[in-house]
C-alpha cells in the first residue's frame, strides 16, 4: 500500500444479511490517477464506493482520503470530494443553473460560474426549463456538474457514461481527463471494459466482493493476453481464416508460405481485450 496515495483502502468488509458484498478488498489510488473498479453489476463496485464516500460505515476495514478517516472526519473529508452516483439525485422541478446554485450553497459557495460550469459539460447555460425536460443524457452531464461544483480533489464516479448517447459519452470523458490533468484523484465505477481501458492508468477486477486483478491495462494485456494475427485468403476456391499467435516462433514462417502460397484478402494483428481477461481470471462476462 502506497504511504502516500491520496485514497487507501483496507481491508474493506460489507455485508447485506447473509449476502457478503464485499469481501475484505484493500487498494490505494495516487494523485492525479484514475483507477477503474470494473465488474459485473452485482460485483460490489456501488457498496464499495458508498463506503469510500461515507454513506456506508465499513464493517470491518479502514478507509483513508488525503489522510484522513472517513468515518471519524467524514465532514471534513466530504468537503473536499465530488461524487456522481448512477441514480439521479436532482431537483426536477428546478432549472440546472439553481441544482447547481442549491448544492453549492451546502458547501458555502456563494460566487460559483454556473454558466461556465454547464457549459464544461456540454450542456446550455441560458435553459430556464425545468431539469424534468431534460433528456437522460443531459441529466447524467449535470450530475457530473454538481460532482464539480466544490472543485474536488477527489472525484466519484458511478458509470458516468452508462447508457448514454457517444455525444454524451464523450463530453464526460473529457471532463474526467481534464480534472485528472488537473491534478484530481478518480475513482471510477463501470462495468464497461472499453470506457476503463481508455481512461483508467490502472484497474482493478471485481468479482463477488473479491479483487481478482490489480494493474494497468497494458501490464494485464502482456500478462493475461495473447497477440494474434488473424489473415483471410482463399484456398481451392475456399475462404480459410487462419489466426497465428506471435509469440509462436514458427509464426513467421507461416505467414511468409501464406503469402507466397494463396490470394490473400486481409491481415490484421488482434489483442486481447480487458473484458477477454476479465474472463479468463473470473470466469464471468463484464455484463
Amino acid at each position: 500500500m502506497d504511504p502516500e496515495a491520496t485514497l487507501k483502502a483496507e481491508n474493506l468488509l460489507y455485508s447485506y444479511g447473509d449476502i457478503l458484498a464485499v469481501d475484505h478488498i484493500s487498494f490505494h489510488i495516487g494523485q492525479g490517477e484514475i483507477l477503474g473498479f470494473l465488474g459485473p453489476n452485482g460485483a460490489g463496485k456501488t457498496t464499495t464506493l458508498k463506503m469510500l464516500v461515507g454513506l456506508l460505515v465499513p464493517q470491518e476495514g479502514t478507509v483513508a482520503i488525503l489522510g484522513k478517516d472517513i468515518v471519524k472526519d467524514k465532514g471534513e473529508i466530504q468537503a473536499q470530494i465530488g461524487a456522481c452516483f448512477e441514480e439521479k439525485s436532482l431537483y426536477e422541478d428546478m432549472s440546472a443553473a439553481a441544482n447547481l446554485r442549491f448544492f453549492a450553497s451546502l458547501f458555502g459557495i456563494k460566487d460559483l460560474d454556473t454558466a461556465g460550469l454547464l457549459r464544461r459539460v456540454g450542456l446550455p447555460d441560458d435553459r430556464k426549463d425545468r431539469v424534468a425536460n431534460y433528456s437522460k443524457g443531459m441529466k447524467q452531464r449535470l450530475m457530473v456538474a454538481r460532482a464539480l461544483v466544490n472543485q474536488p480533489k477527489v472525484l466519484f464516479l458511478d458509470e458516468p457514461t452508462d447508457g448514454l448517447d457517444p455525444v454524451s459519452s464523450e463530453a464526460i470523458r473529457s471532463v474526467i481527463m481534464e480534472e485528472k490533468a488537473d491534478g484530481a484523484t478518480v475513482f471510477l465505477t463501470t462495468h464497461d471494459m472499453m470506457e476503463a481501458d481508455k481512461l483508467s492508468d490502472r484497474v482493478v477486477f471485481l468479482s463477488d466482493g473479491n479483487i481478482a486483478a490489480c494493474d494497468s491495462p497494458d501490464n494485464l494485456k502482456h500478462q493475461y493476453g495473447k497477440r494474434i494475427l488473424k489473415m483471410r485468403y482463399h484456398k481451392d476456391g475456399e475462404l480459410i481464416e487462419e489466426e497465428l499467435p506471435l509469440e509462436d516462433r514458427q509464426a513467421g514462417r507461416r505467414i511468409q508460405e501464406i503469402l507466397a502460397d494463396y490470394d490473400v484478402l486481409d491481415m490484421h494483428t488482434e489483442e486481447a481485450t480487458l473484458e477477454d481477461i476479465f474472463i479468463q481470471l473470473t470466469g464471468k462476462k463484464l455484463e
